[in-house]
């Protein structure tokens, strides 16, 4: 794939602030407003998150026996801070939007890839069905797959 260089001020190509048609114009800047928007929007799930996984550890170590975790509430608090790196990977995903002419599918992948690996990682197999067990599978093989293949194809 061909590199561009652009300065970090370049607007998404696909929606350009000049078009023949007011309609599509005023379209256009609606759409990046509304990235720009999501962009705010994340930015405080974000901080959000760090909040809430600084609460629920604060919650788990003051319940008796203090200071201590079982394997229950380290597998929580994993699950919490990958929920809070996800949404930064989206945040991410956001941003390279706004700025780049193209869309980080590469990222995207690697964002989806980390989402059902969170889902892995704190899975209950008492409460799963074999069949969910396996779609989860066949899923991050696909995600796995798609990465790598995108990899080689960008080397």
């Amino acid at each position: 794939m061909e590199q561009h260089n652009k300065d970090e001020n370049t607007e998404h190509v696909e929606l350009p602030d000049e078009h023949k048609d007011p309609l599509i114009k005023f379209l256009h800047v609606s759409i990046r407003l509304a990235v720009k928007i999501l962009a705010i929007l994340m930015t405080l799930v974000i901080i959000w998150g760090v909040g809430d996984v600084i609460y629920m550890l604060y919650q788990r170590l003051m319940t008796p026996p203090l200071y201590l975790l079982n394997i229950s509430d380290i597998f929580a608090t994993f699950g919490a801070f990958l929920a809070v790196l996800i949404a930064i990977e989206i945040f991410i995903n956001i941003t390279i939007y706004i700025r780049d002419d193209v869309l980080p599918v590469k990222l995207v992948i690697a964002t989806a890839l980390m989402a059902i690996a969170r889902k892995v990682i704190v899975f209950d197999f008492k409460e799963l069905s074999p069949l969910y067990i396996f779609a989860s599978a066949a899923v991050v093989l696909a995600l796995g797959i798609s990465y790598w293949l995108i990899s080689i194809k960008s080397e």
